[in-house]
């Protein structure tokens, strides 16, 4: 078993219960850290027995890029991409982070964090 990381894409994106949020836009952060049998390609050297970083990165922005009322719903919908589109992957877990959300007060970032596991 391995770990593929892709940490801290950055993406302007319109999430937001509130009216402004939407419209207006925000910065936010995503992190995403999947587990697969990395055996096959660390002997093979190719990119077809691995879960390839740029199809990750792709699912995260595409996602990223439709409105959602909740950071809940977009992480989902990543996770639920991932495992319907690689069948290497065996377990996610997906971080969506708002930076300098507008919420009152001097905070640098609220984040949520789901993780799922390949059901069999």
């Amino acid at each position: 078993m391995g770990t593929i990381k892709v940490e801290n894409i950055r993406v302007f994106a319109h999430h937001g219960c509130l009216k402004e949020e939407t419209a207006i836009g925000s910065d936010y952060r995503v992190d995403l850290e999947v587990k697969a049998d990395l055996k096959t390609s660390a002997e093979t050297d190719e990119l077809k027995d691995t879960v390839d970083y740029v199809f990750l990165n792709k699912v995260v922005r595409e996602e990223m890029y439709k409105p959602s009322k909740l950071l809940e719903t977009v992480a989902q919908r990543i996770l639920t991409r991932i495992f319907n589109e690689d069948k290497l992957v065996t377990k996610a877990t997906v971080s969506v982070s708002k930076i300098n959300p507008p919420i009152g007060g001097d905070v640098e970032m609220v984040t949520i964090k789901l993780s799922e596991k390949r059901k069999n």
